[in-house]
């Protein structure tokens, strides 16, 4: 049963920079795992994210013209990738902290995780993830 949310992503970058977006999206569990997908307007276009959790892993898949795949393991180094028009990089993500609750209607997923593209270090993300039920 999907679920219709609303949902507040907000990105912080090594405790400095903040990004913060509300959107309205669909949430449904299927399988021992839990699915958050919304769509973000671009000037590029419209880019489709959807975030699965399960027990200790979480993973990001975001389709359009941006496209980008980011597994996440709690202190486990994975790789993933992220793709822009004019070429694809490599991506490694090392959770340190993962956290995820759904109760009565609103979810939270927090993640903070090591960055790297290439190989070169992009910062400590932490990513904070709250939806809530759209009161009908």
């Amino acid at each position: 049963m999907e679920i219709p949310v609303k949902v507040n992503v907000k990105t912080t970058i090594d405790e400095q920079e903040t990004f913060e977006l509300t959107v309205f999206g669909r949430y449904f569990q299927k399988d021992q795992a839990s699915y958050l997908q919304y769509e973000e307007v671009l000037e590029e276009g419209t880019v489709r994210t959807i975030v699965k959790t399960s027990q200790d892993e979480a993973l990001i898949l975001r389709s359009g013209p941006l496209k980008m795949r980011l597994p996440f393991q709690l202190n486990r180094k994975l790789r993933g990738s992220y793709e822009l028009a004019f070429g694809t990089f490599e991506t490694t993500t090392k959770a340190r902290k993962l956290d995820y609750s759904y109760d009565n209607g609103s979810g939270q997923i927090s993640i903070l995780y090591d960055f790297a593209m290439q190989g070169t270090p992009a910062g400590t993300y932490h990513l904070e993830i709250s939806f809530q039920e759209e009161q009908k």
